[in-house]
């Protein structure tokens, strides 16, 4: 669901904690656009700190990595001279590397204690981040050699401990920038020639974008592996599928497909374990992370083979020795923060400076997530057996959190010690405790503006929502919202229905899906524009009341789906043959849901008189999944600008629902694009050449017989085989791959051998080879096997004849989707 929510409503909570007087902080996971905010800051490469002034205008997103927002600098105070980068009145992007989610935050921890026995030390440890930092700034260089212009690489400013939210955090270049457009490509066999690196026709090879971005991040990962920052460049991997989004395009260089290409993101949210590969391309990463040495693989780089780089190309490194060496004392820090198991090993017996340096870090870290106060820090500094004993306090569940805060907060001390002995305390303690978990339940959109002060002023409704916020937050709120709970049932049972009859209705629904798609920049201002000038055509509304009619049929085949399956279950009592039922009916190709789509645009077509404008859809329609973008396909050169959109908005919006790989901009949604839209267009495309071959060809179907004749006496000496060898005949069941494969192959054979029919003829012929397949097979079998009695062999005759005919047409449209593009005629 959305998560739209009032930045009014959180300051009010905010507001209403404040008045409660207590003696600790209020927990923050984030910040609201308009948010002050003051840090410390340090150049990257300098010695001076400056103290910057910040307003947040806008929150990015949050990942595993941490959480962005869009700053614009107010103020710099810099006693020990300029920040290199830093200008007041310019916007900049902040990364604080902790992220928004608890539950992202959890998972993030536990892999990279896991993996290096230690805190995150991008967001504990003000080395790493810098570490981090320098390493973006000498690859800046590295790509100015390699592509010509270190813009390719997004500059980073300065870095800073945010103290609020216990994080280490960057400022960097601000892109305005955008992730890839969904190009329509109509040659996706050239494309993917040309993936494998065949030369091919290049005046018709299609969708230059995706064709610059997948080659500027193969020769940027290149560069990476030259400079040394292996395992920087997993950012980058293509096949990691969810590299795409930390490459961006700059807004003002929409009129080059490959110009205005720039790296992003150089911050790892998760740790690479050997035995836990996260992506199809982490199986090739883990390999060459074993072939270097490095077991657990995060953010780790050869110092040595950046060096000889640097050497390499001295002249461009000429001021860079310093930065060099600001690096090397950040990673020796950095790197012996941690047990790390995996590549300090033996050290750990022996190395008092590794264990030193440990112990140093963990008072740092403590620091930095606001553990201790600045006295116990020194503490804690001073005495290795205090700092060795808040760690193993650490350890123990709920009661080391406690007691870590009644030794090293005094704020946390005094909040607990009043809520035991003042009595009112107590009272504001909870109403406290309230607006924060309101705040989280109101951002996640669990609770409405108008609800969510309420619940945080009532104990009750509060008791009332608690047991329900385990709950997904849509669930939660439809079961606790009336007015979201009559919306939802009004959106999925009645307002389709009033989309059918209602033409007004349904322009407004067109007109809504645009705004979002110009919000959601997947769509242009010019492509809007012409949508929406093409409203009021003919052609334009029928496709429209055929899209609110296959959201109509969505719940059709669930229908029927549960009723054969309660049907079979009460009159055979059959609770495994149930359960295949139901799965049966969500993996077949064509199910009841998408016959009524067939039919309508059967139906359709017939009404208008005119199947040239619906040939498409009529064929679509009948198959599951891919029917219900049938009409936006079908649109596609008549309304190439609205069928574009209708396709990105349908498919894309489905794979955003995939956790990490159906991220916006990532792989997974450039490939859904491309099945779902630029695939059938290629087909249509190879259709139309090959209809144009064969139209000189004289159409022939005497082998239609010849085949069914073939197939059945080779499944039925299948049969005999089987009486022999097991002593009965099998059923249908028993030979399940020979009923699926042999009607699929005679489908096949009979489309390749109708010369110059027409595609609809050919489908026809191979229905009915499947049908004669179908009734010949039984009849032989008998006469071969001698033991079947005419009921069974009428009976096997209904069954094969029904699913051998599907299974033939499936294994013709099947061949004509594959078959290769035929060669022009001279």
């Amino acid at each position: 669901m959305a998560k739209e929510y009032s930045v009014q409503v959180i300051r009010k909570l905010r507001e209403q904690f404040g008045q409660c007087a207590l003696h600790r902080p209020m927990r923050t996971a984030r910040y609201e656009p308009g948010a002050g905010l003051a840090y410390d800051v340090t150049g990257i490469g300098q010695t001076g700190t400056a103290r910057v002034h910040l307003v947040v205008e806008d929150f990015v997103g949050g990942g595993f990595a941490g959480q962005v927002y869009r700053v614009k600098l107010l103020s710099i105070e810099a006693a020990d001279g300029p920040i290199e980068g830093l200008e007041v009145g310019r916007v900049y992007a902040m990364k604080i590397l902790i992220p928004p989610s608890s539950f992202s935050r959890l998972f993030r921890n536990m892999l990279y204690w896991i993996g290096f026995q230690g805190p995150f030390q991008l967001q504990v440890n003000p080395a790493a981040a810098s570490a981090g930092s320098i390493w973006q700034k000498l690859i800046r260089r590295g790509a100015k050699i390699r592509f010509g212009d270190e813009s390719k690489v997004v500059d980073v400013y300065a870095t800073f401990v945010d103290g609020r939210l216990g994080s280490c955090g960057e400022l960097r270049e601000w892109v305005d920038g955008r992730t890839w457009q969904l190009e329509v490509d109509d040659h996706l066999d050239l494309l993917k020639r040309w993936r494998r690196g065949k030369a091919g026709d290049e005046q018709r090879l299609g969708s230059p974008e995706y064709r610059a971005k997948r080659q500027f991040m193969r020769d940027f990962v290149k560069l990476l592996n030259d400079m040394g920052a292996y395992e920087f460049a997993r950012q980058y991997e293509w096949w990691t599928c969810k590299s795409q989004p930390n490459c961006l395009k700059r807004t003002d260089t929409e009129g080059d497909p490959s110009g205005g290409l720039v790296a992003v993101d150089f911050r790892a949210g998760l740790a690479l374990l050997p035995f836990l590969p996260m992506s199809p391309g982490d199986f090739k990463l883990i390999l060459k992370g074993l072939f270097r040495g490095s077991l657990v693989q995060f953010d780790r780089g050869s110092i040595a083979k950046l060096q000889r780089f640097i050497e390499q190309n001295s002249e461009e490194f000429t001021d860079s020795q310093k930065l060099l060496d600001e690096l090397k004392d950040a990673e020796s820090v950095y790197r012996n923060s941690v047990p790390d198991i995996t590549h300090n090993h033996v050290k750990l017996f022996y190395s008092k400076k590794l264990w030193s340096t440990m112990l140093d870090s963990a008072v740092t870290g403590w620091k930095v997530r606001n553990l201790i106060d600045e006295e116990h820090e020194q503490k804690f500094r001073n005495s290795t057996v205090s700092t060795v004993l808040f760690y193993l306090i650490g350890v123990i569940p709920f009661f080391g959190k406690l007691t870590r805060r009644l030794w090293a907060r005094p704020e946390w001390r005094s909040h607990y010690k009043a809520m035991l002995t003042r009595s009112g305390y107590l009272h504001r303690a909870v109403r406290g405790r309230m607006a924060e978990k309101v705040t989280v339940w109101h951002r996640a959109g669990r609770l409405n503006e108008e609800r969510a002060p309420k619940v945080a002023g009532s104990l009750v409704r509060f008791l009332f929502h608690l047991p329900l916020s385990i709950l997904p937050a849509g669930l939660h709120r439809f079961l606790t919202d009336r007015v979201f709970f009559k919306d939802k049932l009004h959106y999925i049972f009645v307002r389709p229905i009033k989309l059918y009859f209602n033409r007004r209705l349904r322009e407004q629904w067109m007109r809504d899906m645009v705004a979002e798609g110009r919000k959601k920049h997947i769509l242009t201002e010019e492509d809007a524009e012409t949508i929406l000038s093409q409203l009021n055509e003919r052609y334009i509304q029928r496709y429209l009341i055929s899209l609110v009619v296959h959201l109509l049929t969505l719940p059709v085949t669930q229908i029927v789906s549960i009723t054969v399956a309660y049907i079979y279950f009460k009159i055979t009592g059959d609770k495994l043959g149930t359960g295949g039922i139901l799965i049966l009916f969500q993996i077949i190709p064509i199910s009841p849901g998408s016959i009524c789509r067939g039919l309508w645009a059967v139906g359709i077509a017939i009404y208008d008189r005119d199947f040239k404008n619906y040939n498409i859809a009529v064929f679509l329609s009948f198959f599951k999944y891919i029917g219900y973008l049938a009409f936006p396909i079908q649109m596609s050169y008549h309304y190439p600008a609205l069928a574009r959109f209708m396709a990105a908005h349908w498919s894309t919006e489905a794979v955003h629902i995939v956790p990490v790989f159906g991220e916006r901009g990532a792989l997974l949604e450039h490939w859904v694009f491309r099945l779902f839209y630029n695939w059938p267009l290629t087909i249509r495309r190879r259709m139309r050449k090959r209809a144009e071959v064969r139209a000189s060809i004289k159409p022939r179907y005497w082998h239609v017989g010849l085949w069914a004749v073939v197939a059945a006496f080779g499944l039925a000496s299948v049969d005999y085989n089987y009486l022999q060898n097991v002593g009965n005949t099998p059923g249908l069941r028993d030979i399940w791959y020979l009923v699926i494969l042999v009607p699929l192959a005679c489908g096949g054979v009979v489309t390749i051998g109708c010369g110059g029919a027409k595609l609809w003829k050919r489908f026809v012929a191979a229905t009915i080879c499947g049908i004669a397949l179908g009734l010949l097979y039984p009849i032989v079998s008998a006469l071969l096997v001698q033991k079947m009695p005419i009921d069974d062999i009428a009976k096997v005759c209904v069954w094969s004849g029904f699913i051998f005919a599907i299974m033939s047409t499936i294994g013709a449209i099947i061949t004509e989707m594959r078959l290769p593009e035929p060669k022009a005629q001279h």
